[in-house]
């Protein structure tokens, strides 16, 4: 059994997001899709689904961005006045 990063994918309301992916890296989404759902018992998440998440769990244990983060006092539900 792989030891993978993401575990099973929510099952959340959507939200439709367009943008471009190097055709490997969109092989490496599909890759990772079927072994998640082959892991989970379950069948292969739609590969887009799991662009979220791996998101989140890289920004959740990038130790610098949580520093700067820290130092500079910025908070995510902060608003920005334009």
């Amino acid at each position: 059994m792989a030891k993978l990063k993401l575990g099973p994918i929510a099952d959340d309301k959507p939200v439709k997001v367009t943008l471009e992916l190097p055709a490997s890296l969109h092989r490496d989404l599909i890759s990772y899709a079927e072994i998640l759902g082959r892991e989970g018992g379950q069948v292969a998440a739609d590969p887009v689904r799991l662009i979220v998440p791996m998101l989140e769990r890289f920004i959740a244990t990038d130790r610098g961005f949580a520093k700067a983060r820290r130092g500079n006092h910025i908070s995510v539900n902060k608003k920005v006045d334009p």
